[in-house]
């Protein structure tokens, strides 16, 4: 078989350099609680640098706030980590205090 190298034209994405450096060191950490039924809820964790373990930190968060919690692999957004009930306040003092990111790179969300 022949190999062809074509580029296909594609649409312009403006967001494009914006999502690209989310993921990198020098982006945002979003922290969003999300309503699941009734009084249940749980906490997204995304941003975070690609380069980081996020199962070593997602062990770490459930050994410190006796919740549980996975890391589910999104399309748009890469690794995010999801934990049991409310924990945004919880995660945000533990990247600060673990010194993952800094304080003026985290913004939450919710109600």
């Amino acid at each position: 078989m022949v190999d062809i190298d074509v580029q296909i034209p594609s649409s312009f994405d403006p967001f494009a350099e914006t999502k690209s450096s989310a993921n990198s060191k020098g982006g945002y950490v979003h922290l969003r609680v999300q309503q699941r039924n009734g009084k249940k809820s749980i906490t997204t964790v995304e941003g975070l640098n690609q380069n980081f373990s996020y199962s070593k930190i997602l062990k770490d968060l459930k050994k410190e706030f006796c919740c549980n919690g996975n890391v589910v692999q999104d399309k748009n957004l890469g690794k995010v980590i999801q934990l049991q009930g409310d924990q945004r306040t919880n995660v945000m003092n533990f990247l600060i205090k673990e010194k993952l990111v800094d304080k003026n790179q985290i913004k939450v969300h919710g109600f």
